[in-house]
């Protein structure tokens, strides 16, 4: 009887150890002829955001940079509603951001003193990229009127090139497939419109 139970304990230890382990990356060669030592490893899962701090590529550094007005209110983030922007988001409405590469300011946030600032030569980068609806809900319990199920959304981050500290107001970035940006305040979500490309 021990023997038996024996035997089944070892074979249902080799069958659970080959269920359920770990995933093998997809390893992608950066041009023909490489060594293996040049190789990148990636892993594809859409079910989270990638959290990595990169630098802005050049599409969404054309996108970003520019003089951004306020347009409209989307909304509130689900795990908090910011009641002083509630219901219309009238204190933010019109306001302008200044997104340069050697400049960002906050200055023209009328109405929150807190919120203004100005930074000379800012360190913008992607913290996150989340590349559909669902990852980026999972990650930042926002839900962001008319994101479509495969928008990929970018987290930007401005920091103070000699501290390497954020920004040291509550305003948050999120680029949607280069085409929007959404400001997150505290827990209050706006939608921005460029009106200046510099």
């Amino acid at each position: 009887m021990k023997k038996v139970l024996g035997v089944l304990m070892v074979l249902s230890f080799i069958l659970l150890s080959g269920c359920g382990g770990p995933v093998k990356p997809a390893t992608d060669t950066q041009g023909s002829g490489e060594s293996p030592s040049k190789q990148v490893t990636t892993q594809q899962n859409s079910d989270y955001c990638s959290v990595e701090r990169t630098s802005l590529d050049s599409e969404t550094e054309i996108y970003f940079y520019g003089t951004w007005k306020v347009e409209k209110l989307l909304g509130f983030a689900n795990s908090y509603n910011d009641a002083s922007e509630y219901p219309t988001g009238q204190k933010f409405i019109g306001d302008e951001i200044l997104v340069k590469k050697d400049l960002f300011s906050s200055k023209g946030i009328k109405n929150y003193s807190q919120y203004q600032t100005e930074l000379r030569n800012p360190v913008y980068e992607i913290t996150a990229t989340c590349n559909n609806k669902d990852s980026f809900y999972r990650s930042y319990k926002i839900d962001i009127p008319d994101l479509n199920e495969n928008d990929v959304v970018k987290a930007i981050d401005v920091s103070n090139p000699s501290t390497k500290m954020s920004i040291p107001v509550s305003l948050s970035f999120f680029v949607v497939n280069n085409e929007r940006l959404i400001l997150l305040s505290e827990a209050t979500i706006f939608e921005l419109k460029k009106i200046s490309e510099k």
